[in-house]
Protein backbone atom coordinates (compact mmCIF):
# COMPACT_ATOMS: atom_id res chain seq x y z
CA UNK A 1 0.00 0.00 0.00
CA UNK A 2 1.46 3.31 -1.02
CA UNK A 3 1.23 6.42 1.11
CA UNK A 4 0.96 10.08 0.30
CA UNK A 5 1.49 13.27 2.19
CA UNK A 6 -1.39 15.72 2.02
CA UNK A 7 -0.60 19.43 1.65
CA UNK A 8 -2.61 22.54 0.95
CA UNK A 9 -2.17 24.41 -2.31
CA UNK A 10 -2.71 28.11 -2.84
CA UNK A 11 -6.43 27.72 -3.25
CA UNK A 12 -6.81 26.01 0.08
CA UNK A 13 -7.64 22.66 -1.48
CA UNK A 14 -5.82 19.59 -0.35
CA UNK A 15 -3.51 18.08 -2.92
CA UNK A 16 -1.44 14.95 -2.82
CA UNK A 17 2.30 14.94 -2.54
CA UNK A 18 4.48 11.89 -2.52
CA UNK A 19 5.46 10.67 0.87
CA UNK A 20 9.18 10.45 1.54
CA UNK A 21 10.64 8.03 -0.94
CA UNK A 22 7.62 7.55 -3.14
CA UNK A 23 8.98 6.86 -6.58
CA UNK A 24 12.23 8.62 -5.74
CA UNK A 25 14.37 5.88 -4.24
CA UNK A 26 14.39 7.69 -0.91
CA UNK A 27 12.73 4.99 1.15
CA UNK A 28 14.67 4.11 4.25
CA UNK A 29 15.99 0.60 4.79
CA UNK A 30 13.28 -1.77 5.99
CA UNK A 31 15.86 -3.33 8.29
CA UNK A 32 17.02 0.04 9.65
CA UNK A 33 13.52 1.36 10.39
CA UNK A 34 12.44 -1.96 11.85
CA UNK A 35 15.57 -2.20 14.02
CA UNK A 36 15.19 1.30 15.47
CA UNK A 37 11.53 0.71 16.28
CA UNK A 38 12.53 -2.65 17.73
CA UNK A 39 14.82 -0.90 20.23
CA UNK A 40 12.07 1.41 21.45
CA UNK A 41 9.45 -1.34 21.56
CA UNK A 42 11.81 -3.62 23.48
CA UNK A 43 12.48 -0.96 26.10
CA UNK A 44 8.84 -0.07 26.80
CA UNK A 45 7.86 -3.75 26.83
CA UNK A 46 10.61 -4.58 29.32
CA UNK A 47 9.11 -1.93 31.58
CA UNK A 48 5.73 -3.64 31.33
CA UNK A 49 7.00 -7.12 32.19
CA UNK A 50 9.47 -6.34 34.96
CA UNK A 51 7.09 -7.65 37.64
CA UNK A 52 5.78 -11.20 36.84
CA UNK A 53 9.01 -13.08 37.64
CA UNK A 54 9.38 -11.27 41.00
CA UNK A 55 5.65 -11.20 41.81
CA UNK A 56 6.05 -12.93 45.18
CA UNK A 57 8.79 -10.52 46.31
CA UNK A 58 6.81 -7.61 44.89
CA UNK A 59 3.75 -8.54 46.95
CA UNK A 60 5.87 -8.81 50.10
CA UNK A 61 7.66 -5.51 49.43
CA UNK A 62 4.41 -3.53 49.22
CA UNK A 63 2.38 -5.73 51.56
CA UNK A 64 -0.42 -6.51 49.08
CA UNK A 65 -2.33 -9.64 48.12
CA UNK A 66 -2.40 -11.33 44.70
CA UNK A 67 -5.54 -9.52 43.56
CA UNK A 68 -4.03 -6.10 44.29
CA UNK A 69 -0.66 -7.02 42.85
CA UNK A 70 -2.29 -8.18 39.60
CA UNK A 71 -3.23 -4.55 38.95
CA UNK A 72 0.45 -3.82 38.46
CA UNK A 73 -0.02 -5.67 35.15
CA UNK A 74 -3.70 -5.01 34.46
CA UNK A 75 -3.22 -1.24 34.73
CA UNK A 76 -1.30 -1.31 31.45
CA UNK A 77 -4.15 -2.73 29.48
CA UNK A 78 -6.79 -0.74 31.37
CA UNK A 79 -4.99 2.46 30.38
CA UNK A 80 -4.73 1.18 26.83
CA UNK A 81 -8.49 0.83 26.61
CA UNK A 82 -8.89 4.48 27.61
CA UNK A 83 -6.19 6.15 25.50
CA UNK A 84 -6.07 3.94 22.39
CA UNK A 85 -8.54 5.92 20.28
CA UNK A 86 -7.24 9.35 21.36
CA UNK A 87 -3.75 8.16 20.42
CA UNK A 88 -4.91 7.54 16.85
CA UNK A 89 -6.14 11.12 16.59
CA UNK A 90 -2.96 12.46 18.21
CA UNK A 91 -0.86 10.56 15.68
CA UNK A 92 -2.91 12.08 12.87
CA UNK A 93 -2.52 15.58 14.31
CA UNK A 94 1.13 15.64 15.40
CA UNK A 95 2.69 12.75 13.54
CA UNK A 96 3.85 9.37 14.84
CA UNK A 97 7.44 10.41 15.49
CA UNK A 98 6.48 13.06 18.03
CA UNK A 99 4.08 10.69 19.76
CA UNK A 100 6.77 8.00 20.07
CA UNK A 101 9.23 10.55 21.48
CA UNK A 102 6.56 11.57 23.99
CA UNK A 103 6.25 7.89 24.89
CA UNK A 104 9.96 7.71 25.63
CA UNK A 105 9.77 10.74 27.92
CA UNK A 106 6.75 9.32 29.76
CA UNK A 107 8.36 5.91 30.19
CA UNK A 108 11.61 7.32 31.55
CA UNK A 109 9.82 9.69 33.93
CA UNK A 110 7.51 6.93 35.16
CA UNK A 111 10.45 4.59 35.77
CA UNK A 112 12.35 7.16 37.80
CA UNK A 113 9.28 8.14 39.83
CA UNK A 114 8.24 4.53 40.36
CA UNK A 115 11.68 3.65 41.72
CA UNK A 116 10.97 5.81 44.76
CA UNK A 117 7.20 5.30 45.11
CA UNK A 118 6.46 4.78 48.82
CA UNK A 119 3.02 3.18 48.36
CA UNK A 120 1.29 0.77 46.03
CA UNK A 121 -1.13 3.47 44.92
CA UNK A 122 1.64 5.77 43.74
CA UNK A 123 3.45 2.91 42.05
CA UNK A 124 0.30 2.01 40.14
CA UNK A 125 0.09 5.63 38.96
CA UNK A 126 3.58 5.36 37.48
CA UNK A 127 2.68 2.01 35.94
CA UNK A 128 -0.28 3.74 34.29
CA UNK A 129 2.11 6.27 32.74
CA UNK A 130 4.24 3.42 31.45
CA UNK A 131 1.05 1.98 29.98
CA UNK A 132 0.37 5.23 28.11
CA UNK A 133 3.91 5.09 26.72
CA UNK A 134 3.38 1.55 25.49
CA UNK A 135 0.12 2.55 23.79
CA UNK A 136 1.84 5.44 22.01
CA UNK A 137 4.58 3.20 20.64
CA UNK A 138 2.34 0.33 19.55
CA UNK A 139 -0.12 2.67 17.81
CA UNK A 140 2.47 4.77 15.99
CA UNK A 141 5.25 2.36 15.02
CA UNK A 142 3.25 0.87 12.08
CA UNK A 143 2.55 4.41 10.84
CA UNK A 144 6.28 5.17 10.87
CA UNK A 145 6.87 2.03 8.82
CA UNK A 146 4.22 3.05 6.30
CA UNK A 147 5.84 6.47 5.92
CA UNK A 148 9.45 5.35 5.66
CA UNK A 149 9.53 1.89 4.08
CA UNK A 150 8.82 0.61 0.57
CA UNK A 151 5.31 -0.92 0.74
CA UNK A 152 6.65 -4.16 -0.77
CA UNK A 153 8.86 -4.52 2.32
CA UNK A 154 6.40 -3.49 5.01
CA UNK A 155 6.05 -7.07 6.22
CA UNK A 156 9.79 -7.39 6.73
CA UNK A 157 10.05 -4.10 8.66
CA UNK A 158 6.96 -4.99 10.70
CA UNK A 159 8.41 -8.40 11.54
CA UNK A 160 11.61 -6.84 12.89
CA UNK A 161 9.73 -4.19 14.87
CA UNK A 162 7.27 -6.71 16.33
CA UNK A 163 10.17 -8.61 17.84
CA UNK A 164 10.46 -5.76 20.33
CA UNK A 165 7.21 -6.67 22.04
CA UNK A 166 8.14 -10.33 22.21
CA UNK A 167 11.80 -10.09 23.11
CA UNK A 168 11.09 -7.24 25.52
CA UNK A 169 8.98 -9.66 27.54
CA UNK A 170 11.72 -12.28 27.21
CA UNK A 171 14.52 -9.97 28.32
CA UNK A 172 12.43 -8.78 31.26
CA UNK A 173 11.66 -12.35 32.29
CA UNK A 174 15.32 -13.35 32.16
CA UNK A 175 16.99 -10.19 33.48
CA UNK A 176 14.54 -9.00 36.13
CA UNK A 177 15.26 -11.62 38.84
CA UNK A 178 19.03 -11.18 38.45
CA UNK A 179 18.87 -7.40 38.52
CA UNK A 180 16.37 -7.32 41.38
CA UNK A 181 18.47 -9.53 43.63
CA UNK A 182 21.67 -7.68 42.74
CA UNK A 183 20.73 -3.97 42.60
CA UNK A 184 17.33 -4.00 44.33
CA UNK A 185 13.98 -2.51 43.46
CA UNK A 186 15.30 1.03 42.84
CA UNK A 187 18.18 -0.15 40.68
CA UNK A 188 15.83 -2.31 38.59
CA UNK A 189 13.38 0.51 37.90
CA UNK A 190 16.10 3.08 37.13
CA UNK A 191 18.00 0.64 34.92
CA UNK A 192 15.00 -0.04 32.71
CA UNK A 193 14.29 3.70 32.45
CA UNK A 194 17.84 4.29 31.16
CA UNK A 195 17.42 1.58 28.53
CA UNK A 196 14.33 3.39 27.25
CA UNK A 197 16.21 6.69 27.10
CA UNK A 198 18.95 5.17 24.92
CA UNK A 199 16.40 3.67 22.52
CA UNK A 200 14.61 7.02 22.28
CA UNK A 201 17.78 8.91 21.39
CA UNK A 202 18.62 6.47 18.58
CA UNK A 203 15.05 6.71 17.26
CA UNK A 204 15.12 10.52 17.29
CA UNK A 205 18.36 10.63 15.31
CA UNK A 206 17.49 8.02 12.69
CA UNK A 207 13.81 8.54 11.85
CA UNK A 208 12.97 11.55 9.69
CA UNK A 209 9.35 12.30 8.85
CA UNK A 210 7.63 15.26 7.12
CA UNK A 211 6.15 18.09 9.12
CA UNK A 212 2.67 17.56 10.50
CA UNK A 213 -0.33 17.79 10.58
CA UNK A 214 -0.66 15.51 7.56
CA UNK A 215 -2.32 12.18 7.01
CA UNK A 216 0.46 9.69 6.41
CA UNK A 217 -1.82 7.26 4.71
CA UNK A 218 -4.04 9.37 2.46
CA UNK A 219 -3.42 7.28 -0.63
CA UNK A 220 -5.59 9.14 -3.11
CA UNK A 221 -5.97 12.79 -4.01
CA UNK A 222 -9.68 12.78 -3.26
CA UNK A 223 -9.43 10.77 -0.02
CA UNK A 224 -11.56 12.45 2.61
CA UNK A 225 -11.37 10.88 6.09
CA UNK A 226 -14.45 12.82 7.09
CA UNK A 227 -16.89 11.23 4.68
CA UNK A 228 -19.76 9.80 6.75
CA UNK A 229 -19.67 6.39 5.07
CA UNK A 230 -15.98 5.81 5.76
CA UNK A 231 -16.35 5.32 9.50
CA UNK A 232 -18.79 2.45 9.04
CA UNK A 233 -15.87 0.21 8.14
CA UNK A 234 -15.03 -0.13 11.85
CA UNK A 235 -18.46 -1.64 12.52
CA UNK A 236 -18.63 -4.08 9.62
CA UNK A 237 -18.82 -7.80 10.51
CA UNK A 238 -15.74 -8.54 8.41
CA UNK A 239 -13.69 -6.04 10.40
CA UNK A 240 -14.70 -7.69 13.65
CA UNK A 241 -13.98 -11.14 12.28
CA UNK A 242 -10.42 -9.81 12.13
CA UNK A 243 -10.35 -7.80 15.36
CA UNK A 244 -11.86 -10.47 17.63
CA UNK A 245 -9.13 -13.08 17.00
CA UNK A 246 -6.51 -10.36 17.41
CA UNK A 247 -7.97 -9.63 20.86
CA UNK A 248 -8.05 -13.35 21.65
CA UNK A 249 -4.39 -13.70 20.72
CA UNK A 250 -3.49 -10.88 23.12
CA UNK A 251 -5.66 -12.39 25.85
CA UNK A 252 -4.02 -15.83 25.64
CA UNK A 253 -0.52 -14.33 25.35
CA UNK A 254 -1.02 -12.19 28.47
CA UNK A 255 -2.28 -15.24 30.35
CA UNK A 256 1.00 -16.99 29.55
CA UNK A 257 3.28 -14.05 30.28
CA UNK A 258 1.52 -13.10 33.49
CA UNK A 259 0.88 -16.52 35.04
CA UNK A 260 3.07 -19.19 33.42
CA UNK A 261 6.02 -18.17 35.66
CA UNK A 262 3.82 -18.73 38.74
CA UNK A 263 2.64 -22.11 37.42
CA UNK A 264 6.22 -23.22 36.86
CA UNK A 265 7.35 -21.96 40.26
CA UNK A 266 4.56 -23.98 41.90
CA UNK A 267 6.08 -27.00 40.18
CA UNK A 268 9.46 -26.32 41.78
CA UNK A 269 11.28 -23.99 39.41
CA UNK A 270 13.21 -20.98 40.66
CA UNK A 271 12.07 -17.50 39.59
CA UNK A 272 15.01 -17.20 37.19
CA UNK A 273 14.33 -20.60 35.63
CA UNK A 274 10.62 -19.94 35.28
CA UNK A 275 11.37 -16.65 33.57
CA UNK A 276 13.58 -18.35 30.98
CA UNK A 277 11.20 -21.26 30.34
CA UNK A 278 8.00 -19.21 30.12
CA UNK A 279 9.54 -16.75 27.68
CA UNK A 280 11.14 -19.34 25.39
CA UNK A 281 8.37 -18.79 22.78
CA UNK A 282 9.27 -15.10 22.72
CA UNK A 283 12.92 -16.00 22.18
CA UNK A 284 11.96 -18.17 19.23
CA UNK A 285 9.95 -15.23 17.88
CA UNK A 286 13.30 -13.97 16.59
CA UNK A 287 12.79 -16.59 13.89
CA UNK A 288 9.01 -16.61 13.46
CA UNK A 289 8.32 -12.88 13.50
CA UNK A 290 10.89 -12.07 10.82
CA UNK A 291 10.05 -15.22 8.86
CA UNK A 292 6.30 -14.57 8.90
CA UNK A 293 6.90 -11.00 7.70
CA UNK A 294 9.19 -12.09 4.88
CA UNK A 295 6.93 -14.98 3.85
CA UNK A 296 3.87 -12.72 3.76
CA UNK A 297 5.78 -10.27 1.54
CA UNK A 298 6.78 -13.13 -0.76
CA UNK A 299 3.30 -14.68 -0.89
CA UNK A 300 1.41 -11.40 -0.97
CA UNK A 301 -0.94 -13.01 1.56
CA UNK A 302 -1.27 -12.99 5.34
CA UNK A 303 -4.42 -15.03 6.01
CA UNK A 304 -2.89 -18.55 5.91
CA UNK A 305 -0.23 -17.51 8.43
CA UNK A 306 -2.84 -15.91 10.70
CA UNK A 307 -4.88 -19.12 10.70
CA UNK A 308 -1.83 -21.28 11.43
CA UNK A 309 -0.71 -19.15 14.36
CA UNK A 310 -4.16 -18.99 15.95
CA UNK A 311 -4.68 -22.74 15.53
CA UNK A 312 -1.70 -23.70 17.71
CA UNK A 313 -2.02 -20.87 20.25
CA UNK A 314 -4.71 -22.26 22.58
CA UNK A 315 -3.41 -25.84 22.85
CA UNK A 316 0.10 -24.58 23.54
CA UNK A 317 -1.18 -22.34 26.33
CA UNK A 318 -3.03 -25.27 27.91
CA UNK A 319 0.14 -27.38 27.90
CA UNK A 320 2.31 -24.59 29.32
CA UNK A 321 -0.03 -24.08 32.27
CA UNK A 322 -0.64 -27.73 33.09
CA UNK A 323 2.08 -30.09 31.89
CA UNK A 324 5.81 -30.56 32.33
CA UNK A 325 8.50 -32.67 30.70
CA UNK A 326 8.94 -33.25 26.95
CA UNK A 327 5.35 -32.33 26.07
CA UNK A 328 5.80 -28.89 27.62
CA UNK A 329 9.04 -28.29 25.72
CA UNK A 330 7.43 -29.34 22.43
CA UNK A 331 4.55 -26.91 23.07
CA UNK A 332 7.02 -24.11 23.85
CA UNK A 333 8.83 -24.66 20.55
CA UNK A 334 5.63 -24.94 18.50
CA UNK A 335 4.26 -21.77 20.03
CA UNK A 336 7.49 -19.89 19.43
CA UNK A 337 7.91 -20.96 15.80
CA UNK A 338 4.27 -20.85 14.68
CA UNK A 339 2.12 -18.76 17.03
CA UNK A 340 4.51 -15.92 17.82
CA UNK A 341 4.72 -14.81 14.20
CA UNK A 342 1.00 -14.09 14.23
CA UNK A 343 1.12 -10.46 15.50
CA UNK A 344 3.38 -9.55 12.58
CA UNK A 345 0.93 -10.73 9.94
CA UNK A 346 -2.06 -9.33 11.83
CA UNK A 347 -0.54 -5.84 11.78
CA UNK A 348 0.65 -6.20 8.18
CA UNK A 349 -2.80 -7.42 7.04
CA UNK A 350 -4.84 -4.79 8.87
CA UNK A 351 -4.79 -2.14 6.07
CA UNK A 352 -6.00 -4.73 3.54
CA UNK A 353 -8.85 -5.83 5.80
CA UNK A 354 -9.90 -2.25 6.51
CA UNK A 355 -9.66 -1.19 2.89
CA UNK A 356 -9.61 2.48 3.97
CA UNK A 357 -6.01 3.73 3.85
CA UNK A 358 -7.07 7.28 4.63
CA UNK A 359 -8.34 6.06 8.02
CA UNK A 360 -5.24 4.15 9.09
CA UNK A 361 -4.09 6.66 11.72
CA UNK A 362 -7.40 6.36 13.52
CA UNK A 363 -7.55 2.69 12.54
CA UNK A 364 -4.39 1.99 14.51
CA UNK A 365 -6.10 3.51 17.53
CA UNK A 366 -8.98 1.08 17.04
CA UNK A 367 -6.59 -1.85 16.66
CA UNK A 368 -4.77 -0.84 19.81
CA UNK A 369 -8.05 -0.47 21.69
CA UNK A 370 -8.88 -4.05 20.76
CA UNK A 371 -5.38 -5.20 21.74
CA UNK A 372 -5.58 -3.45 25.10
CA UNK A 373 -9.00 -4.92 25.80
CA UNK A 374 -7.67 -8.39 25.00
CA UNK A 375 -4.65 -7.91 27.23
CA UNK A 376 -6.76 -6.57 30.07
CA UNK A 377 -9.04 -9.60 29.84
CA UNK A 378 -5.97 -11.82 29.68
CA UNK A 379 -4.90 -10.73 33.16
CA UNK A 380 -8.32 -10.06 34.72
CA UNK A 381 -10.19 -13.15 33.47
CA UNK A 382 -7.25 -15.48 34.05
CA UNK A 383 -6.90 -14.19 37.59
CA UNK A 384 -10.59 -14.92 38.23
CA UNK A 385 -10.33 -18.39 36.67
CA UNK A 386 -7.26 -19.29 38.71
CA UNK A 387 -8.88 -18.29 42.00
CA UNK A 388 -7.35 -16.58 45.05
CA UNK A 389 -4.83 -19.40 45.51
CA UNK A 390 -3.78 -19.31 41.85
CA UNK A 391 -4.22 -23.06 41.50
CA UNK A 392 -7.04 -23.67 38.98
CA UNK A 393 -4.65 -24.22 36.07
CA UNK A 394 -6.75 -26.87 34.31
CA UNK A 395 -9.81 -24.60 34.13
CA UNK A 396 -7.76 -21.65 32.90
CA UNK A 397 -6.03 -23.81 30.29
CA UNK A 398 -9.29 -25.22 28.92
CA UNK A 399 -10.83 -21.75 28.57
CA UNK A 400 -7.81 -20.37 26.72
CA UNK A 401 -7.72 -23.39 24.40
CA UNK A 402 -11.37 -22.92 23.48
CA UNK A 403 -10.80 -19.21 22.89
CA UNK A 404 -7.91 -19.99 20.57
CA UNK A 405 -10.09 -22.27 18.45
CA UNK A 406 -12.82 -19.61 18.29
CA UNK A 407 -10.21 -17.13 17.09
CA UNK A 408 -9.04 -19.57 14.43
CA UNK A 409 -12.56 -19.96 13.06
CA UNK A 410 -13.05 -16.19 13.04
CA UNK A 411 -9.87 -15.58 11.00
CA UNK A 412 -10.87 -18.31 8.56
CA UNK A 413 -14.22 -16.57 7.96
CA UNK A 414 -12.65 -13.10 7.58
CA UNK A 415 -12.23 -11.74 4.05
CA UNK A 416 -8.71 -10.42 3.39
CA UNK A 417 -8.61 -8.15 0.34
Amino acid sequence: METAEAITDGSGARAPQAAPGRGSGRYKSAFGVGAVLFLVATAVTMAQYKIPTIMTDFMALFGVDAATASWSMSIFTFVGIIVALPTGFLAKRFGPKKIILAAVVLNVAAGLLGAFAPTMGLLLATRALEGVALVFVVACAPLVIQACVDPAKNGTATGIYMLGGMLGATFAGVLTPTLYYSVGFVGLWVGYALITAVGGIIFALYIKLPEYPVDLVAAEADADPGRPGDWRVFFKPNTWLFLVPFAIFQMVLLTILSYAPTALQQQGMSPAQSGIVSTLPMMLAVVSSIAFGAISDRMGRCKPLCILGMLVLGPCCFVMLNLTGPVMWIALVIMGLLAMGTPTVFVAAYPTVLGKPELMSVGMGVLLLVQSLGQFLGTAVSSALLGPALDQWMLCGIVTMVLGLIGTASVALCRFR
